[in-house]
């Protein structure tokens, strides 16, 4: 996995690949991005509604738990908390929140939580799925959080001590706290934060509906090589309905967004995903007897660079799985950098072998699912392979098609799309991963890039 540093992002890419240069009015850092999607916090009827402040905390193990908890308290019902800027509030004990109305919070400082693993492994909220861990619970109707702050989960404690571990083994038993977690929330806004080095996943939203970010950022950057982010995602779901994302920059070493069981109408516009897992449908069906399912999705103007994949849809195979359906998902404007696959069907998620998942295949269907005007290059990991759809067969796979798709591989050569069990024509020629097309294509591997990169996106 890449992992580059957003900052870093022109000197990374300039020295692996001397004559590749970013399109034209692309950001190549947090400040460029918001340079060019500024933000300005507005305190809409500012006047009509009260403002709450509380202490700040005067070092890093000052903790104000009490005080911010008070301070909602006392601003919820039509209010606002106000934490201004040059100011850090310590959070050192789990919150919640879930009892929220109509309340604001103006961020222009830093909330930070304490880095005592052992205490937050012990006493943070708890959820079932994926054995999440929380620092705190968010819940109610009518919430927003905007402004230039930071909420900043304090992961590099937490990334040096799960270094070699994986999330998903189950054997595993050191687990993290997600930065921010809701529940049973109606209405929650976020603007013009900065979420900031979480411990694991970013945010997680749980039975919740109506929710929207604009001109966010989400970051997670180690100090040490040998420890990096993982699994924090910057956006993660169950149970959601209506989301809508414009304007993020995110550069983290996992999923860029990555809705999974159960989320109807999703709209993404507009992201910048460096380091990333890609805008990944899922993984759904893991849970065995569960249904799940993906639906209505838009997500379009896309900047996918130096990651695994670009636009991806993943399900679970195995023994003990469950079943259900991605369906209605459009993936449009998306600009490839260094990406091993631009387009990516995994029906065999997570980590199964060909041969467990030919015994065990997925039963989760995937229908109508468009990939449109998609550009740029991958990284030649898997040489003129450029996209690659495989569909369980105790599955359906149905109506997907490709539209402008004109991603090709930096090892030179015509780039090929590997599909194998999709029903119909995907609108450009595939082959089967058993082909001697597909054979030669992966085989023709290499490490450099193409020197030229297309004009500037005609979405800009």
């Amino acid at each position: 996995m890449k992992f580059l540093a957003f900052a870093a992002l022109a000197a990374a890419v300039v020295s692996a690949f001397p004559a590749l240069e970013l399109p034209t009015g692309i950001p190549r850092s947090l400040s460029e991005f918001k340079e060019k999607h500024p933000y300005t916090a507005k305190r809409s009827k500012a006047h009509c509604r009260k403002t709450i402040t509380i202490r700040a905390s005067k070092t890093d193990t000052d903790d104000v738990a009490n005080d911010f908890l008070s301070g909602l308290r006392q601003a919820n019902n039509g209010g606002t908390l106000y934490l201004p800027k040059g100011k850090t509030f310590v959070i050192g004990k789990p919150l919640d929140l879930t009892f929220l109305n109509d309340v604001q919070v103006h961020l222009e400082g830093e909330i930070k939580f304490t880095n005592d693993t052992a205490y937050w492994q012990k006493h943070a909220f708890a959820h079932p799925f994926q054995n999440s861990l929380m620092f705190w619970k968010w819940g109610g109707k009518n919430i927003k959080i905007y402004g230039n702050g930071v909420l900043n989960g304090n992961g590099q404690r937490w990334w040096n001590e799960f270094a070699g571990l994986e999330i998903l083994d189950p054997s595993n038993t050191y687990l993290r706290p997600i930065l921010f977690y809701a529940e049973n929330a109606t209405g929650l806004e976020f603007e013009g934060i900065h979420f900031k080095d979480s411990p694991c996943w970013t945010t997680f939203f749980v039975t919740s509906k109506h929710i929207s970010f604009k001109d966010v950022a989400c970051t997670a950057e180690s100090n040490n090589a040998t420890a990096l982010p993982k699994n924090s995602d910057f956006f993660d779901s169950l149970n959601v309905e209506h989301v809508s994302v414009e304007r993020a920059w995110v550069n983290v070493g996992d999923d860029c967004f990555s809705p999974k069981s159960n989320a109807t109408d999703l709209y993404v516009n507009t992201m910048y995903c460096n380091g990333t897992h890609g805008q990944s449908m899922g993984s759904i069906g893991q849970y065995a007897g569960e249904k799940s399912f993906i639906k209505d999705v838009v997500i379009e103007n896309l900047w996918m660079l130096n990651g695994q994949h670009s636009a991806r849809l993943k399900s679970w195979a195995g023994p003990n799985v469950g079943y259900g359906f991605i369906d209605n998902v459009t993936f449009r404007n998306f600009w490839n950098a260094n990406n091993e696959y631009s387009a990516f069907l995994d029906s065999c998620y997570f980590n199964i072998n060909a041969t467990t998942c030919s015994q065990y295949p997925s039963q989760v269907n995937i229908s109508n699912v468009n990939f449109e005007n998609f550009s740029g290059y991958t990284s030649g990991k898997y040489g003129r392979a450029v996209a690659r759809l495989t569909c369980s067969p105790n599955a359906v796979c149905e109506n997907i098609k490709f539209k402008n798709f004109s991603v090709t591989s930096p090892c030179g050569g015509e780039p090929v799309v590997i599909c194998d069990g999709i029903s119909g024509d995907l609108g450009i020629p595939c082959v089967k991963s058993t082909s001697p097309e597909a054979t030669a294509a992966l085989k023709d591997k290499c490490s450099t890039a193409m020197a030229t990169l297309p004009k500037p996106t005609p979405w800009l």
